[in-house]
């Protein structure tokens, strides 16, 4: 089969790879439908995170159930949603509910995994790990169930994270794909006033779409000074942070009143990794981390079946796999918001 590795920092190719087979009773494999490049993806392309030579790439992908092992329920044909991690559904951390912490769990890409961006996918812990969709989807909405298997997911997760619910006012903090899920999962709670940061028109337009209400130009000081002017100086009481930069999380915070609640769900990199000063002189609340997709999956899926959640308008560009480095490319120089692929 064919699938997109990294070779060293900007070097993405699709090369030839073993297809993949169930290795165990609860293995799975999926014949990848439609994949995508993830924000996250950026950090080991530009060489920030270490990778090996020919490191598997991508952690999203929906597509169907071609062979199962003995103990697998699943049936094939079967049209499946794949979390970012696999999860075995009953170690201690997934009967809590935080599937992205098993214990005997992982990520799609990682040594020895298969990656997202490819043609099939072993899955570990199948029955656990995937989520069926009833019917075959129709090619339009696989783009909406796409999102489910990370970005709507997370923002869904920042937002629960940060307590948003009905009537709030709510400050996100990004400019991609998480953080337009965070403004359409923040709507979806019943958020009355939706605060963003963001200067793309492009981007900006797509957040007012999905129910963003005030548009914030400035960065860092300004920015929280213009938070506060829109809040009567007291700044959002749930604030999502969908970066993971230094810049990112000091804005969040400071954009917080007091005793508000930060959901941060960007993947860190950050110089001063806890300000935690700020956060106890505040009295804040900062939760977040990787999002718990498996868990949130049965609650957000009958909305996108339904038509009435739809962050599709994230994939600004549709490529072949063949040319996922053009794809890398266009995310890297910011000509792209979200890069779908098409195996």
């Amino acid at each position: 089969m064919r699938a997109a590795v990294l070779n060293e920092p900007f070097a993405v190719a699709v090369v030839d790879v073993p297809d993949p087979i169930p290795e165990t009773p609860s293995d799975a494999v999926v014949e990848v439908v439609a994949a995508c490049i993830c924000g996250s993806d950026l950090w080991p392309y530009r060489g920030v995170h270490p990778t090996n030579p020919q490191q598997r790439l991508g952690h999203e992908f929906v597509g169907q159930v071609v062979a199962v092992g003995p103990d697998v329920r699943l049936r094939v044909g079967t049209f499946v949603i794949a979390p970012f991690s696999w999860s075995d559904g009953t170690c201690p951390a997934c009967r809590d509910g935080v599937t992205v912490g098993c214990t005997n769990g992982g990520f799609w890409g990682q040594d020895g995994a298969d990656g997202g961006q490819g043609q099939y996918v072993r899955v570990p812990f199948a029955d656990a790990t995937l989520v069926a969709v009833p019917d075959d989807p129709a090619p339009a909405l696989v783009p909406a169930l796409l999102t489910l298997s990370d970005v709507l997911a997370t923002g869904h997760h920042a937002a629960i994270s940060a307590q948003v619910g009905p009537g709030s006012t709510v400050v996100v903090v990004g400019d991609g794909a998480v953080w337009l899920c965070a403004v359409l999962a923040s709507a979806r709670l019943g958020a009355e006033r939706i605060i963003i940061f963001g200067r793309h028109q492009q981007r900006t337009a797509i957040a007012r779409q999905f129910g963003a209400t005030d548009v914030v130009a400035e960065r860092g000081r300004d920015a929280v000074r213009a938070v506060r002017d829109l809040t009567d100086g007291l700044g959002a009481r749930h604030v999502l942070e969908c970066v993971g930069t230094q810049e990112a999380l000091t804005t969040a915070v400071h954009a917080a009143r007091r005793g508000g609640f930060v959901g941060f769900v960007g993947v860190p990199h950050l110089d001063d990794p806890s300000p935690v000063s700020t956060i106890f002189d505040r009295s804040l609340s900062l939760r977040g981390g990787g999002a718990w997709v498996r868990t949130y999956l049965p609650q957000l899926l009958p909305d996108v079946l339904a038509g009435t959640l739809d962050a599709s308008a994230v994939f600004d560009v549709t490529l072949p796999l063949e040319q996922v480095a053009d794809g890398y490319a266009a995310m890297d120089s910011r000509s792209a918001l979200k890069v779908l692929l098409q195996p």
